[in-house]
């Protein structure tokens, strides 16, 4: 079975967040259950910097008012068609945003040219090229269903994953005239959104079927509290709604062969993150002392708790424990950290923006990372702080609620706890939960029972790719090995 995916962003081409990861590992996941996965992402200067060997399958002309052309290429592994049209994606900054912070005016025509050309390929722009499912990844792709839905290509089945509701890709109405669209698409069962145009609301309203990155998150997004004013539709086709768990690449995080460490090993090697713990303190500039190293690897949001985990950074060092921050984000937050650091120096350190490396390292050497986000559909850190024996300190939300066991006395007693989980939404239930975390690290052996349990999880994609294999295959009736054209 051919299955194209369609995502803005997919590592180790162009990342700026947990998409890009999940669009880079689940193509070579599906392989083993009989699904061919090709990528589409918009020719971005470092994805064009990377491509070589590349062909040119087809020339666009007239794309939404700039000349462009597709480039199909293997590149780190990865089957990707580019879409070469630098006037759209030859620019500095992000994918989204200009180098001053702000979005770029013509986002909707950026990302309407992605979901087009998406659908032109369902219908067989390219020669001998006729996938069977196209599979978009949050609102920059998801014009696609739309433009498929409304157009000869309706034969071509959906799947729209919702990798977090809060974007939904919104637009004024005046756009809609230029989005080659029929005029009755603009309507509730189409485009529309609230007498604008959300580009995610139309992927969920007109894909085949609808998929979250985790099963809790599915659940939690069919409520006023969780579903940002869409919980309505979904609600309203709820047996074509379904939550399948995010898993990351186990060969790129994997701290028995990871060249970004001091040190690598096992978790039946475990004293080897001795020498990764030293290397962080030394990259953060950290005191000695012997206490329990927190992390935090996270975009500096208040959706992410940071606000709330600043209140409890004084708390956190007084407990004996040091901090690491790697992100970046809101300003007031990145002040509050870089207040932190100065108050505290020695004990609370930040490094701004986002290295892929060093967030390897910290994973390999810090001893819990803290992830208090007031909504999370899935997840990665704490997936890769599993993997690495960085034990996870998390909210009871989302994906984190459906990956982390909490290590109350009955876990405990039963040998199934892996991390710390806590109520969200309150600076004193984080201070709790890393006093706790604090007093488990006291306990040499117990604490290392915790990590190397997480080490053992199965955070791979192996079961989910099982998931998604099933379910194109249930869309479209064929065996997802079949070749429609046998």
């Amino acid at each position: 079975m051919e299955v194209l995916s369609v995502a803005s962003e997919v590592y180790p081409l162009i990342k700026t967040g947990g998409l890009a990861d999940v669009a880079g590992a689940l193509p070579g996941s599906l392989t083993s259950h009989g699904v061919t996965m090709r990528t589409l992402v918009p020719g971005y200067p470092s994805v064009m910097a990377k491509l070589s060997g590349g062909r040119v399958v087809k020339e666009l002309g007239d794309l939404f008012g700039v000349p462009g052309k597709l480039i199909a290429a293997r590149v780190e592994g990865l089957d990707v068609i580019v879409i070469d049209a630098p006037a759209l994606y030859d620019r500095p900054g992000n994918p989204y945003v200009s180098p001053d912070g702000w979005d770029w005016p013509d986002n909707w025509k950026r990302f309407a040219a992605l979901g087009w050309v998406a659908a032109e390929l369902g219908m067989g722009m390219v020669d001998g090229y006729h996938p069977q499912v196209v599979h978009c990844h949050d609102w920059q792709a998801g014009l696609a269903p739309a433009y498929i839905k409304y157009g000869p290509a309706s034969h071509v089945k959906t799947v729209m994953t919702i990798h977090n509701l809060a974007f939904k890709g919104f637009f004024g109405s005046e756009i809609f005239s230029q989005l080659r669209l029929p005029p009755h698409a603009f309507g509730v069962g189409g485009v529309e959104y609230y007498g604008g145009i959300s580009y995610l609301k139309s992927g969920m309203e007109c894909a085949d079927y609808v998929t979250t990155v985790s099963p809790n998150y599915a659940d939690e997004i069919r409520t006023p509290e969780f579903g940002m004013g869409l919980e309505g539709l979904l609600n309203g086709r709820a047996d074509t709604v379904t939550g399948i768990l995010n898993g990351i690449d186990t060969d790129a995080w994997d701290p028995a062969t990871d060249k970004a460490l001091a040190k690598t090993f096992t978790a039946n090697t475990m004293q080897g993150r001795a020498a990764n713990k030293r290397a962080v303190a030394e990259k953060f500039e950290l005191d000695g002392t012997d206490g329990p190293l927190f992390c935090v690897i996270s975009r500096l949001t208040d959706q992410k708790g940071m606000d709330l985990l600043l209140q409890a950074v004084g708390g956190l060092v007084d407990l004996g424990g040091r901090l690491v921050v790697l992100g970046s984000g809101e300003g007031y937050l990145e002040d509050g950290f870089r207040h932190m650091t100065a108050r505290h120096p020695g004990k609370v350190a930040i490094s701004n923006g986002y290295d892929e490396a060093l967030s390897h390292l910290m994973q390999g050497g810090c001893d819990a990372i803290i992830i208090p986000s007031r909504f999370e559909p899935c997840g990665l850190t704490q997936l890769y702080g599993l993997r690495y024996g960085c034990v996870p300190v998390v909210s009871r939300i989302g994906g984190l609620a459906d990956t982390v066991i909490d290590a109350n006395p009955a876990a405990i007693a039963a040998e199934v706890a892996t991390g710390i989980v806590f109520d969200p939404n309150s600076a004193h239930a984080v201070y709790e939960a890393i006093r706790k975390a604090v007093r488990l690290y006291s306990d040499d052996k117990l604490w290392k029972k915790i990590q190397r349990r997480g080490m053992k999880s199965d955070v791979s994609w192996e079961t989910s790719a099982a998931r998604y294999a099933d379910l194109y295959a249930s869309i479209t009736g064929l065996k997802s090995n079949d070749d429609p054209d046998n």
